[in-house]
């Protein structure tokens, strides 16, 4: 089994808080940037996810992979829509994605599964 969400979800706002904390501002400032890319503009907030998601999936980033995973659900992605966008990564990075083509299918699962609870 993959990575818990919840323990994802916890460690990753814990570490951004200490990241953030330390008051470096060249951290802040590309955090803000990110931040901004993916707010809903001419493109949804939901595509910007699944673009992200593609992109995670090509650099073979699983904590980015469930980041954009979990991101993309909230704003409304369907399975069908991940199945889809797991593909595109599929076709750009070819056979080396596989492994996190597993990663993601199973974390996609489990939340579903705790939404539809």
């Amino acid at each position: 089994m993959g990575k818990n969400i919840d323990e994802f979800r916890e460690h990753r706002q814990k570490m951004n808080d200490r990241i953030l904390g330390s008051d470096f501002r060249d951290y802040k400032k590309f955090f803000a940037l990110d931040n901004k890319a993916y707010i809903d503009g001419a493109l949804p907030k939901k595509s910007k996810e699944l673009m992200g998601l593609v992109a995670s999936m090509v650099l073979r980033c699983n904590d980015c992979i469930l980041y954009h995973i979990d991101k993309a659900i909230e704003a409304g992605a369907t399975e069908q829509e991940l199945h889809e966008t797991f593909n595109i990564a599929l076709i750009v990075g070819g056979s080396i994605v596989i492994p996190h083509l597993r990663f993601a299918v199973e974390q996609m699962d489990e939340i579903f599964e705790r939404k539809n609870g």
